[in-house]
C-alpha cells in the first residue's frame, strides 16, 4: 500500500480558489425583469432551495424579481412547523419559509396558483406563507407571458 505523504485536510483550509471570478459581475439595467418558476416538490431534492437563492441573488443584481410556485411548487409556499406552525423540528426544515419570507422582504414577489394549491394538495389559501399571492391557474400562462414580453430572464424549474 503506497503511504500518503500530503497532510490531511483540516478545518479552516481551502480545497478550491473561491476568490477567483471569471466573469463580470453582471448587474441588472433599469427596469429588467426576472422569473424563476418551481413545478418541484418541497424536501425531495436540493434544487427548489438553489432556485429560491438564484431568485435572491437576482433581486439583489437589481432586477425586478417573481417566483412562481405551480403544481408541486405550491408545496414550498405552504406555512410549516412542528409541533407548532414556525417551530423548527430539525436543522433546516424551515428553509423553504425563511427563504421565501427573506425574498419577500428584499421586494420580491411569490405567486402561488390556487388550483395547486387546492385541487392538488388540499391546502387554501391561509396556508400559505404571509405575503405570497394566490392566483388563479389562468394566470400562470399570463404571468409567463407578460415576462416573455418584457425579454425578463426566465428559470424554469422542473423535477418529478
Amino acid at each position: 500500500m503506497p503511504t500518503v505523504t500530503q497532510p490531511l485536510n483540516k478545518k479552516g483550509d481551502f480545497l478550491v480558489d473561491y476568490e477567483e471570478k471569471v466573469f463580470e459581475d453582471v448587474k441588472a439595467k433599469p427596469g429588467e425583469k426576472a422569473l424563476v418558476t418551481f413545478h418541484t416538490v418541497a424536501f425531495e431534492g436540493s434544487i427548489g432551495f438553489v432556485n429560491m437563492l438564484q431568485a435572491t441573488r437576482l433581486l439583489r443584481k437589481g432586477f425586478e424579481t417573481s417566483i412562481l410556485l405551480y403544481g408541486p411548487g405550491v408545496t414550498l409556499g405552504v406555512q410549516r412547523g412542528f409541533p407548532t406552525l414556525g417551530d423548527e423540528a430539525f436543522p433546516g426544515h424551515m428553509n423553504f419559509n425563511n427563504q421565501l419570507t427573506k425574498f419577500m422582504a428584499e421586494g420580491g414577489k411569490v405567486y402561488a396558483c390556487r388550483f395547486a394549491l387546492q385541487a392538488l394538495y388540499g391546502h387554501g389559501e391561509p396556508s400559505l406563507i404571509e405575503g405570497i399571492r394566490a392566483i388563479n391557474p389562468l394566470d400562470v400562462l399570463d404571468l409567463k407571458l407578460l415576462h416573455v414580453r418584457d425579454d425578463a430572464l426566465i428559470i424554469d424549474t422542473w423535477t418529478v
